[in-house]
């Protein structure tokens, strides 16, 4: 499933985040390819050990943790924290698949890596090329969003990243292990939750919303890892 969410940090969370961002001396972007990804990643990064870096994270993840559509579509159980990335001009990232497990930094955990999330923290019209490319059942999709606007894919995904012809583009990154693995099962429990908030906004009393609403539960009673 690819998810897109509109607004997932608000005009003014964007400028703080740029604000900061402009504050750190970016790294080369292959510190953290793995072996197969060296050759094909152009772009810089924050050092994950970046306070500031840390700290935007944090924010982003608290908001994404008030985020209903975000939550519904993830089912997150764990989250790598949040990176940052930056493409000028002539940069780019080739075809590549993320690696299935992530550690997290400074702790013994590991993350199974089901899903990927990319927020854009750039305005459209600053910058030409730099669309993420997301090989889809129904094909490639170009994915080129808002500041403050995030797409969700499964990990499992090849991607890349278009080379950047003209302005610069800055992003967050990361990889969530869901509670339910296995995509066409989140895929049918999203549908099956917009449904009944949905029905829920139109026809408030529906007797069926119980029943919806237990039927939902069960499933992921029945597919959820915790």
């Amino acid at each position: 499933m690819l998810l897109q969410i509109s607004a997932a940090l608000s005009a003014g969370q964007v400028a703080q985040f740029r604000q900061a961002l402009d504050q750190i001396e970016w790294v080369d972007g292959r510190v953290t390819a793995g072996h197969l990804s060296t050759s094909v990643k152009h772009n810089e990064q924050i050092p994950e050990d970046h306070p500031i870096g840390r700290r935007l994270g944090h924010i982003l993840l608290d908001a994404l943790d008030r985020q209903p559509l975000f939550m519904s579509g993830a089912l997150p159980a764990k989250i790598v924290p949040p990176l940052f990335n930056r493409y000028a001009e002539g940069q780019s990232y080739g075809p590549h698949i993320d690696g299935s497990i992530r550690p997290i930094p400074g702790a013994s955990q590991r993350v199974r890596t089901d899903l990927a999330a990319t927020l854009f923290l750039s305005e459209v019209q600053e910058y030409d090329g730099g669309e993420l490319v997301i090989d889809d059942t129904f094909g490639p999709q170009r994915v080129k969003l808002p500041a403050g606007g995030l797409v969700l894919y499964p990990a499992s995904s090849v991607h890349h990243v278009l080379p950047v012809t003209r302005g610069v583009r800055l992003a967050s990154f990361f990889w969530i292990q869901s509670m339910v693995r296995e995509d066409h099962r989140r895929r049918l429990l999203f549908d099956l939750d917009v449904s009944i908030q949905r029905l829920r906004r139109d026809v408030p009393q529906h007797s069926s919303i119980l029943e919806f609403t237990a039927l939902y539960h069960n499933l992921l009673r029945e597919w959820a890892d915790v």
